[in-house]
């Protein structure tokens, strides 16, 4: 099997996997898209000198592509309280939790959100989480620690004793 077989194989078995990670950083199907396009291609060409399983490796570049992708986001746009024109009814008045909580997570620093996505989202432990991210197990705690802090801290979140 050629190097480019076992691409193709991993791409197609694996993508899926990374794609909900990069969702999870991103919290756009687009740009969770493109960042996993972007990781693919980096990978590609580091491809031949992976030995072992490719994806700790993959999810490296992914979560390090994240966290340094300042250049994409976009800032044209400025959201304002007030609407220009009256808006009908609502039919989703009520924010949910998820909704809050997601909120709460994209206004934490990039690699203290990496962490909790990493740890809650995609069930990885310290050392792998560690590995992925390139830092020592001590970093990924003390992240993980503040990113949990600022969320309890957080007064838009209104559900009680989640984060108790």
């Amino acid at each position: 099997m050629t190097h480019s077989d076992t691409f193709a194989e991993f791409v197609a078995t694996r993508s899926p996997r990374l794609l909900r990670t990069a969702y999870l950083l991103t919290h756009d199907w687009g740009q969770a898209e493109d960042l996993l396009q972007t990781s693919l291609v980096k990978a590609w060409g580091a491809w031949r000198r992976i030995d072992a399983d490719p994806e700790p490796y993959v999810r490296r570049i992914l979560v390090n592509t994240y966290a340094t992708w300042w250049r994409r986001r976009w800032r044209g746009e400025q959201p304002t309280a007030v609407l220009p024109e009256p808006a009908g009814s609502d039919p989703h008045l009520g924010v949910d939790a998820r909704d809050e909580v997601w909120r709460a997570l994209g206004r934490l620093p990039r690699r203290q959100r990496a962490v909790l996505v990493l740890r809650y989202f995609e069930d990885l432990s310290e050392a792998q989480i560690a590995e992925a991210m390139g830092v020592s197990v001590g970093t990924v705690k003390s992240q993980a620690a503040k990113a949990l802090a600022r969320l309890r801290l957080d007064e838009s979140l209104t559900i009680e004793g989640a984060f108790a």
